[in-house]
């Protein structure tokens, strides 16, 4: 009987734990519905393979990085861009909790991410997106959608 209490308990911790996990051409439809696509002439491919690089599309994915944590599917950054309630001398210039950036719904996140995009480093704040998607050719990130 322990057993299987202690089964069901690490059953719930793990579907608790599940993001939505989106498709690129879910984010495609999305990222274009909400303007993200061409915002500050970074095209759509760009979003998605920065998505894909922080998160693997998951809305559940955190990094911690040590003193700040990164949260969601854009990874935004604790000590610059969210309030974790943990990140001392946290800035948060998009005004939101962390927290809001794990649920299902990215209308938040990418609200957020035209934030980031609007300091002078743009869409290169994001080391994933200078590592992975730049100067490259992105059309496998949009191709079929």
């Amino acid at each position: 009987m322990k057993v299987l209490l202690c089964l069901a308990f690490f059953l719930c911790l793990y579907l608790g734990s599940e993001g939505k996990v989106y498709t690129q051409c879910e984010l495609y439809r999305i990222f274009k519905a909400t303007g993200l696509a061409g915002y500050h002439g970074y095209s759509v491919a760009n979003w998605i393979c920065l998505a894909y690089y922080e998160s693997r599309y998951n809305t559940k994915a955190v990094n911690n990085n040590g003193p700040s944590r990164d949260y969601g599917i854009f990874q935004i950054n604790s000590k610059w861009w969210c309030n974790d309630g943990k990140t001392s001398g946290a800035k948060n210039a998009c005004g939101i909790s962390c927290q809001s950036l794990l649920n299902d719904n990215i209308y938040d996140d990418i609200e957020c991410a035209k934030r980031v995009v609007r300091d002078p480093n743009g869409i290169s704040a994001w080391v994933a997106w200078r590592n992975h998607c730049k100067g490259k050719n992105l059309s496998r990130f949009t191709a079929g959608c």
